[in-house]
């Protein structure tokens, strides 16, 4: 079967590795912090709705958010420049940088708002995903074309959910394996800023892209190359939506 994907494929992750993030991110939860989250979303609700910010995208009343799902950034940025769009969230339009900063200061003062966060859970995965901080020529890999194990499809969505796919894993399997794998580096992870994050995210968003001037197009070797890159982003992800939860409902 010929498996194809339109190029407007924005969702990051797939439900199952959104999910993924949120129950990772609900183990790290303060008592305090978790018993309030549950308040908003119900009992493992933060879990239940990790990928309502994509199943939502036909509703208009959110049409404003489609673009707040990713961050363009260019090829050769620098730690300045990544630093000055951080900063300066508007700079070049109302995306994910802008996205997470509004939706913060609206928890902030609205502990309640149910909408804010959920698309808080759900967009701090995106800020992990590379290509949702790809490159804005070919529209975050979706524009480039790729096959994977005889099946056309794109780079933004092997990203997406033909890697995660590809391990077999369940939900609660891939849960327990990325706890076991980096517990003893979550303080580390802890201690970086968002921009240090965001930095690294675009580090590894480079290697992506500087993989497809290989001549070698195995598909088993690109499982092999990236999917232990994929396991930290993911494993990132949740322990920084953890302490950004933990913070706000402190």
């Amino acid at each position: 079967m010929f498996i194809s994907f339109t190029v407007t494929n924005i969702s990051a992750w797939d439900a199952f590795g959104h999910r993924v993030i949120a129950e990772l991110a609900y183990n790290q939860l303060t008592k305090k912090a978790r018993k309030q989250v549950d308040a908003v979303l119900g009992t493992r609700g933060m879990i239940y709705t990790a990928s309502w910010a994509d199943e939502i995208k036909s509703d208009t009343i959110y049409k404003k958010m489609h673009q707040m799902h990713y961050q363009n950034l260019r090829e050769g940025m620098t730690q300045e420049d990544l630093e000055y769009l951080w900063l300066n969230n508007k700079a070049e339009g109302e995306h994910a940088f802008y996205a997470i900063d509004s939706l913060v200061n609206v928890l902030k003062d609205d502990k309640q708002n149910a909408d804010a966060l959920k698309f808080t859970v759900h967009i701090m995965g995106d800020l992990f995903q590379p290509m949702h901080l790809g490159r804005p020529e070919d529209k975050g890999g979706n524009k480039i074309q790729m096959r994977w194990f005889g099946n056309g499809t794109n780079l933004h969505s092997v990203w997406d959910r033909w890697l995660l796919d590809y391990m077999q894993m369940s939900q609660t399997e891939y849960v327990c394996y990325l706890q076991d794998k980096y517990s003893d580096r979550k303080k580390q992870i802890e201690q970086l800023t968002m921009l240090e994050c965001i930095f690294l995210t675009y580090e590894r968003q480079n290697a992506v892209y500087k993989y497809l001037e290989r001549e070698d197009k195995s598909n088993y070797h690109y499982a092999y190359q990236f999917l232990p890159m994929l396991d930290i982003c993911i494993y990132s992800s949740s322990v920084k939506l953890a302490q950004l939860l933990n913070e706000i409902y402190k």
